[in-house]
């Protein structure tokens, strides 16, 4: 929404600076995105007048002008402009000046060997219109040495607001003003609409042609008819309003109805009459429909749509745009000005249809004053009849404008209850009367009857109105007061395990070289199924668009997209993770917070070399594995217990795919290479591996008393290592071995790890070869040989009794 500071005068009577006025807007909830004001922007740029244009020495297309610009001495210029001439006034910009249709700071400089020391400039570098044919050529009688901006009336500031989907009421300068007013900064004016008194009978008629069941797409039509107008031009107030805001002034009839739109926040249509056929008829359209549309575009229509329509087809899309037969033109000398209420979902629902924004859309589909319909066509008239003259008609109207009220039993301690917020009785209502709410006192002096203006649908309950007393109030009035700990005898603030979890993970993910993405938390149906979701309690009631209709049931989907998104733009090579909630259901306990990770291409992790399996340059099931292990290494979570058991989700390629789990209970996560049906299914090619894992189901650590250390505990000794190779039945894991190993000394061994794995010549049938490198870390004294014999017998034979193996 854009205005400008002269037009919200309009309807403000207010001393406030620009200043203050933005702040305070952004203050209620009216935030200001932008404030573009020519004062400052053009400040610099000054009226010259053309004492001497003669032709370059050295270029055809190039004139030498001397500028005066009041100065005494005239300024020396290069211009290619063609209408630059000897007597002429333009505005001249000095050397140093930012030229913001440019987008560069002028300098001097010398031009085919001739010094220019500024620049005439044409409107389209001031950003005043798109017009770059030549340099802007001033009236007679302009002052030189005089600014442009004050002298052309330039310095009304325009001010852009974001507005929240709940304010429709904001959608006309009005409004805005109304709540300035609220907020202190001035008074209201107040512009009463009298009733017009037509002189004839309005010649059109309108039939409201829906079934009962369809009465709500328009339930009321006002229309009157203006004879013998003048259409051209609109005043130059409006017309320079209009450009402020961005819209090209086109004739003073389609103005007027665009003005009225942005003023009061009440979009109309004014038709030809000349070119209405017979009398007109509002009504769901016909499949096949067609209609050219003032925007050039031919629309199609089903019966989903809603048309105003004449003896000869259809005239208008109602509430969003009119059709370009019965536009008017300068031709133009009887109309039909038309205000009427369309169904906001309906109006939503066509434009995403049809693919069509408008200003008109944009208010109906959120939901305009329906007691200001009939105001509007008078707010119209009144226009019509003082910039083109003409005689109007009785005003008719067709349905019935809906009266709605909103009645609310407030109880004041609300604002208190919901904010902490302390203010005064007759404070909370003036603010209340000031928006337009009716109160009404009650026998209990602590509570109010509230009647919500017809302009305000979404306010709706107790605390709608609290927020409207606080937005005005001040939320800066609300002390901040911190949260009661439920243990009193924590003195600092701390994260939960979970909190830390999710951190953890993520310092962690990002240390092993992957980089964070954030997805969205909707994915497409198919892809809901294809990972285990897809329940019709994760579907979304109103998805913003069609292939993000499904909660997710697992963060995997959206880091493939994401990967694959950049392999198609040629980063084929890349390691993402992510940290974030999943769901599995609508149940209390159905929302997990999960950690995922994939690597793509040879993204490989960083400091990765040769592996027994030889070298490789895709990456697999093991840098997954290895980058869940990882994590959950960096979180503290002792993998002792931990289980890594074959195979995965039907997402995950069978025999490249694993489950880590805490026991058969406890699956804390999975990981391997991803099922080529999947990958179809996402539109990714490989390779491709990953892994995901539940913080919320990995076990809490056990609470253990904890000695403070003085100092880093670093052994002094030097530690050794012992290779072992041990023949096994093919089916035993090399997990079940290192976990053996690692339990038969746990004050020496201080890690173990795979090194080869081998089957063939001189391993028998059905068997393989393992072999473990095991690190010694003696913390006393150097062991002897005895002592290195005695721990490496008892790692053979621990490993013998729990897997079988025998030493090879």
């Amino acid at each position: 929404m854009k205005l400008t500071l002269s037009w919200l005068k309009d309807h403000l009577e207010t001393k406030a600076s620009l200043d203050e006025i933005v702040e305070t807007l952004t203050r209620i909830g009216l935030e200001v995105e932008h404030v573009d004001d020519p004062a400052a922007k053009l400040k610099d740029f000054i009226i010259g007048y053309v004492t001497e244009a003669k032709q370059h020495p050295n270029a055809d297309r190039l004139r030498v002008c001397m500028v005066d610009i009041g100065a005494g001495t005239p300024v020396q210029v290069v211009c290619g402009a063609p209408n630059a001439r000897t007597g002429m006034k333009g505005v001249f910009s000095p050397a140093g000046t930012y030229i913001p249709g440019k987008g560069i700071t002028l300098g001097k400089g010398v031009i085919r060997g001739v010094e220019s020391n500024g620049m005439l400039c044409s409107e389209a570098e001031l950003e005043l219109s798109d017009d770059h044919d030549g340099i802007i050529d001033l009236p007679a009688d302009a002052p030189v040495g005089v600014r442009y901006v004050d002298w052309a009336d330039l310095s009304d500031p325009v001010i852009e607001i974001n507005l929240t989907p709940n304010r429709p009421d904001a959608t006309g300068v009005f409004g805005i003003a109304r709540d300035l007013a609220a907020a202190g900064l001035g008074t209201l004016k107040s512009h009463a609409i009298t009733p017009t008194n037509g002189t004839f009978p309005c010649p059109v008629d309108v039939t409201l042609d829906f079934a009962a069941a369809d009465a709500h797409l328009a339930p009321a039509f006002a229309l009157r008819f203006v004879r013998g107008v003048k259409n051209g031009p609109s005043p130059q107030w409006m017309q320079k309003r209009l450009r402020a805001i961005g819209l090209r002034p086109i004739s003073a009839l389609v103005d007027i109805t665009n003005y009225v739109t942005f003023d009061h926040g009440r979009p109309l249509h004014v038709f030809d009459a000349g070119k209405v056929a017979g009398n007109l008829t509002v009504r769901r359209a016909k499949q096949g429909e067609e209609v050219l549309a003032l925007d050039g575009k031919t629309y199609a229509f089903d019966e989903s749509n809603v048309v105003i329509a004449d003896a000869n087809g259809i005239e208008s899309i109602g509430g969003i745009m009119g059709g370009e037969h019965s536009g008017c033109d300068d031709s133009t000398t009887d109309v039909l000005i038309e205000s009427a209420l369309w169904d906001a979902a309906n109006i939503a629902a066509t434009g995403r249809k049809l693919g069509i924004n408008t200003d008109a859309r944009y208010r109906f589909e959120r939901g305009v004053d329906p007691a200001f319909c009939v105001p509007g066509a008078e707010l119209a008239t009144h226009l019509v009849m003082e910039l083109c003259g003409g005689e109007p008609s009785e005003l008719i109207v067709r349905g019935t404008v809906p009266a709605p009220k909103t009645i609310i039993d407030f109880p004041l301690s609300e604002v208190e209850r919901l904010t902490g917020l302390k203010l005064e009785r007759t404070e909370m209502l003036a603010i209340l009367q000031h928006l337009g709410f009716a109160v009404a006192e009650q026998a209990n002096a602590e509570r109010v009857t509230v009647t919500a203006p017809t302009w305000r649908p979404d306010v709706e309950g107790k605390a709608d109105l609290v927020e409207e007393i606080v937005r005005i109030a001040g939320l800066d009035r609300v002390a901040a007061t911190p949260l009661p700990r439920v243990e009193a005898s924590v003195p600092k603030p701390v994260l939960t395990l979970l909190q830390k979890r999710t951190r953890g993970a993520k310092r962690a993910l990002a240390a092993r070289g992957l980089v964070e993405a954030v997805t969205w938390s909707f994915i497409a149906k198919d892809r809901a199924i294809a990972f285990g979701g897809g329940q019709p309690a994760l579907a979304l009631a109103n998805p913003i668009a069609s292939d993000l209709s499904d909660m997710r049931p697992s963060l995997l989907p959206g880091l493939i997209a994401t990967a694959q998104r950049n392999a198609d733009r040629g980063y084929g090579d890349v390691a993402l993770f992510e940290v974030g909630q999943v769901f599995k259901g609508d149940g209390e306990n159905d929302q997990r917070m999960n950690a995922a990770a994939i690597r793509r291409g040879t993204a490989k992790p960083a400091g990765a070399g040769k592996h027994w399996s030889g070298a490789t340059a895709n990456v697999d099931t093991f840098d997954a594995k290895a980058d869940a292990l990882a994590m959950l290494a960096s979180l503290g979570v002792p993998l002792g217990g931990l289980q890594v058991v074959p195979g995965g989700p039907s997402w995950f390629h069978p025999g490249r795919s694993g489950t880590l789990q805490f026991g058969p209970q406890n699956v804390i996560g999975t990981f391997g290479e991803f099922h080529p049906k999947v990958l179809e299914l996402l539109g990714a090619e490989g390779p491709l591996c990953g892994f995901e894992l539940t913080l919320d189901a990995i076990p809490a650590p056990k609470a253990k008393p904890t000695k403070a250390k003085s100092k880093l505990d670093l052994p002094d000794l030097m530690p050794l290592e012992r290779d072992f190779a041990f023949v096994v039945d093919r089916a035993v894991k090399a997990a079940d071995i290192l976990r053996a190993v690692q339990a038969a000394e746990r004050n020496l061994i201080v890690d173990a790890s795979v090194f080869d794995i081998y089957e063939g010549a001189g391993v028998p049938e059905g068997k393989k070869s393992v072999a473990v490198s095991v690190t010694l870390q003696p913390r006393d004294k150097t062991l002897t040989d005895t002592e290195i014999e005695a721990v490496s017998a008892k790692i053979v034979a621990d490993v013998a009794k729990k897997t079988g193996a025998v030493l090879r």
